[in-house]
């Protein structure tokens, strides 16, 4: 198994005599004797100078080194609404080694007082399933953003990315838990650091504030609260740190109007840009009812070494629901689960024994044997399989469609030739024969196979390599007349996939064809997806399959070597951005490559881990 792996042990917790929350795993408070949200208060808020240092500010980050029962995040939250010069939105980032379930954090807010309620049953109602990793929450209709990094410090510090205007730094006191009060840890803070951070901690223990002035903090003594005679305050000594990120309005052009463009603008319109979407095919007027016949799934993946992949496509997952199932009608889509059939005996071993090693949730994933993965699909399942509740089905035709007329998004019915830099900064889009179609800001190539081929214009050696090696797939699915048909009930993947009946019709698929010369549906394709599926499903208990006449639907996927995306940053081209080969795996990537980009540009704490982002980008 990857030494990156990491089995997540939740937090285990009871109330001493006097009503205060002690952690059985370190034998310690939650908070003081005077009650979590004064200290909060006075230690964390009033400790970094809040909220005054975030008024007029367009965004401004904290950072919290032990969530805990999330006290101090509410505390700030609270404070950021009350406060009528409030900065545009607020981030916050923070580490928990031992987190809460959902059930326990309500358990624990029962004392809360009246104005933190509807803040606390929000944030219990987002809260994300106990997985080792990144965890974005979108709270207050997009405005506060809570970036939960589940996990041992000492190695997530180094995996964060963020621009912090101020620490919290809170957990269990270092004489039982040292590790978040290391050296190590704090070095990595003052590389999140901006210029003039600031931090806050209860704790006045002399090593601490010896670490802190050696990493780099102007450090001083502060009144303590309710009996400690002191605590600590500290800022980024001058002359340290980044420029604070002040995110503006920009134009951005995205070239390329299927999934991975669509999940782009979406992100980036959310957060106020001005997005232009260049793509011919804007022009078609598909009739609607063609449109919601396509479906496609999104599983994550899971390997028994919790290798790249599966990480970002848990991340994947995660940023799909957050961003889609708020959308109406059949662009939203369907959370039906998913169950990845074992194929064989051996293989149901396999999976079996990799859940046992990977120690996620039951809630998230789980094994169900034959009997159990019957009743879940109804349908025969010979081995049973991995069944995943949070899978999605969906309508890539009507989701499109959807995202690219959401408000601040503009269709441009024009191919795109050429690029160049404009002068005075940001790109000019131009036509095949040089002429200019339009300029940005920011330039997001979303479009596959030709990316590279408007990359060489404007990068001066070779495109990047990982581009070069992009291979062309064509392949098909299969889509049958299901009439009132209902099965299978969920998602089923295996040596190919077979989707819940929509509207009338069930999907299944799909080929691959990597030497094509071109991508049709054909009759070979249609029998070899009905071999495949025919291998590991009972194709009896479901009645469309493989009946009356297929209809066919044929494209064309960019691939890397490696199956992973290709998403960031062209190196020395401020301004120019990839977000492409996305293999048979769109749904996956399309949120979480939009959420990674605008985090990037407008240095927001980004949703991914350092190393997981370094393995997707442009190189």
């Amino acid at each position: 198994m990857s030494d990156k792996h990491e089995i997540l042990k939740p937090a285990s917790w009871r109330e001493d005599e006097q009503g205060v929350p002690r952690s059985l795993e370190y034998g310690d408070v939650y908070h003081g004797a005077a009650g979590a949200l004064p200290q909060a208060r006075h230690v964390f808020l009033a400790g970094n100078g809040l909220p005054g240092r975030w008024r007029g500010r367009a965004a401004f980050t904290i950072a919290e080194t032990g969530f805990g029962l999330g006290h101090n995040f509410l505390a700030a939250w609270r404070a950021w609404l009350d406060d009528p010069a409030r900065s545009g939105r607020l981030h916050y980032l923070a580490f928990e080694a031992h987190p809460f379930a959902a059930e326990d954090l309500l358990r624990a807010w029962r004392r809360l007082p009246d104005e933190c309620r509807p803040l606390a049953h929000e944030l219990a109602g987002r809260w994300p399933a106990l997985l080792p990793g990144v965890h974005r929450l979108e709270l207050q209709g997009g405005r506060v953003v809570l970036t939960l990094m589940f996990g041992d410090i000492r190695r997530l510090a180094r995996q964060a990315q963020a621009r912090v205007d101020a620490f919290f730094l809170d957990g269990f006191a270092p004489r039982v838990n040292p590790d978040m009060w290391s050296p190590a840890v704090f070095g990595q803070l003052r590389r999140l650091a901006v210029a003039g951070a600031t931090a806050a901690t209860w704790c006045a223990a002399g090593q601490v504030r010896r670490d802190l002035r050696d990493a780099g903090f102007l450090v001083e003594k502060a009144p303590g609260l309710a009996g400690k005679r002191e605590m600590t305050v500290a800022v980024l000594r001058p002359g340290l740190g980044a420029a604070p990120p002040e995110p503006d309005r920009r134009r951005v052009a995205v070239v390329g109007g299927g999934l991975a463009g669509a999940g782009v603008a979406q992100a980036l319109a959310a957060r106020g840009h001005e997005v232009e979407v260049w793509d011919p095919l804007c022009a078609l007027d598909v009739d609607p009812a063609l449109r919601r016949r396509g479906a496609a799934a999104l599983v994550p993946a899971l390997s028994p070494d919790d290798d790249t992949r599966s990480r970002l496509s848990r991340a994947g997952l995660a940023r799909a629901r957050a961003r889609w199932l708020d959308l109406d009608g059949p662009a939203r889509p369907q959370a039906c689960g998913a169950l990845v059939c074992a194929q064989s005996e051996a293989q149901a071993d396999l999976q079996r024994r990799a859940l046992a090693r990977l120690g996620f949730p039951a809630d998230w994933v789980r094994w169900l044997d034959p009997a159990q993965a019957g009743l879940r699909a109804g349908v025969g399942v010979p081995w049973g399989g991995l069944w995943f509740a949070e899978a999605l089905r969906a309508c890539p035709g009507e989701l499109i469609a959807a995202l690219l007329s959401l408000p601040g998004v503009t269709r441009r019915a024009c191919a795109v030739g050429a690029l160049a830099a404009a002068p005075g900064g940001g790109w000019s889009l131009r036509d095949a024969e040089g002429r200019e179609l339009g300029r940005a800001d920011h330039l997001v190539l979303a479009n596959a196979l030709h990316a590279p081929a408007l990359l060489a214009g404007v990068v001066p050696v070779e495109p990047l390599a990982v581009l070069s090696r992009l291979a062309p797939l064509a392949g098909q699915v299969s889509l049958y007349p299901a009439g009132e048909a209902a099965v299978p009930r969920c998602v089923l993947s295996g040596r190919g996939y077979c989707l819940p009946p929509r509207d009338g019709w069930g999907v299944v698929g799909s080929t691959y064809r990597p030497d094509a010369s071109e991508a049709v549906a054909d009759e070979a394709g249609h029998q070899d997806i009905l071999a495949r599926v025919r291998d590991w499903v009972d194709a009896r208990d479901i009645p469309w399959l493989g009946r009356g006449a297929a209809v066919g639907w044929a494209g064309w996927r960019a691939a890397t070597r490696d199956h992973l995306p290709v998403i960031g940053p062209v190196p020395d081209r401020p301004g120019l951005w990839l977000a492409c080969a996305y293999g048979s795996r769109g749904l996956s990537w399309s949120a979480l490559a939009g959420d990674l980009i605008g985090a990037w540009m407008d240095g927001e704490p980004v949703p991914a881990e350092r190393e997981l982002v370094r393995r997707i980008a442009p190189r």
